[in-house]
């Protein structure tokens, strides 16, 4: 029983590496657009700012949410939220490709160096609440451990989602140029990340809809083992759709300004 639990944990784990490494990508592009126009020195300073308000504001997000996890209210705004953005990721990236790209050019509006670190900040907050919400969203089936509770969450799970933000910072700093190369690559597999936060946001609408006091589901459903294997096998299938249905680009951009983050 024990041994089924961890390889449980340990797979949830792998999910939110891989999730966490596109999602960090995606977010280590827009930092470096963000800070491009700076010199070189006061770029490097930004983004050492960006990544302290990051870590920050996803741990900071993750201690809210933990006294606010079992508060189906919360659920419901985190499951909508999450649906949200895949949703409107990817008709950008489908539907307004072309507008978005002739929008590009207006990054040339320069602001001032601390104008640009609180444009930076805001990001963060906007990233550790992404992060954090699919982070939970994954973590929140799993079985409870013996750990004693961390706020409104089993200890097991704190620190599934807890290593979770950890490599998401670590993939941000130091992996992000493999990822951002990766995506460009294979650019489905952007599409197909936030694919993945949309089933995960379908995941927390139906553990919402299982909760006691809304009872729209089956209070066990959510935990049951059917409804386990439909998600990690659909999921799944994004994550192949993704890979495989991306044309490849050989050629590859240059990255300079994820490199010097």
């Amino acid at each position: 029983m024990e041994m089924t639990m961890l390889m449980e944990y340990g797979w949830v784990l792998l999910l939110l590496i891989a999730i966490e490494g596109l999602l960090a990508a995606d977010n280590a592009l827009v930092l470096a657009i963000m800070v491009k126009h700076l010199p070189e020195e006061q770029r490097k300073k930004a983004l050492f700012y960006g990544l302290a308000g990051a870590f920050v504001f996803r741990f900071g997000s993750l201690f809210a949410i933990s006294y606010l996890v079992d508060v189906w209210q919360v659920q419901a705004i985190g499951a909508l939220y999450l649906l949200f953005i895949a949703a409107n990721h990817i008709l950008r990236k489908l539907v307004f490709k072309k507008k978005e790209d002739e929008a590009k050019p207006d990054v040339k509006k320069k602001s001032g160096f601390w104008a640009t670190v609180l444009k930076i900040e805001l990001a963060d907050i906007a990233f550790a609440v992404d992060s954090i919400l699919a982070a939970v969203a994954l973590a929140v089936t799993l079985p409870n451990t013996s750990l004693p509770q961390i706020g409104g969450l089993d200890g097991g799970k704190f620190l599934v989602i807890f290593a979770g933000g950890i490599i998401g910072l670590v993939i941000m700093r130091f992996a992000a140029n493999f990822f951002v190369e990766l995506l460009h690559k294979k650019p489905g597999l952007e599409i197909a990340a936030f694919g993945i936060v949309g089933w995960v946001g379908v995941k927390l609408s139906v553990y919402t809809l299982s909760h006691p006091e809304l009872a729209v589901l089956p209070e066990g459903f959510a935990k049951s083992p059917l409804w386990k294997i439909t998600f990690y096998v659909v999921l799944v299938g994004i994550a192949l759709a993704g890979w495989f249905l991306s044309k490849e680009k050989k050629a590859v951009t240059p990255v300079d300004q994820v490199k010097n983050a």
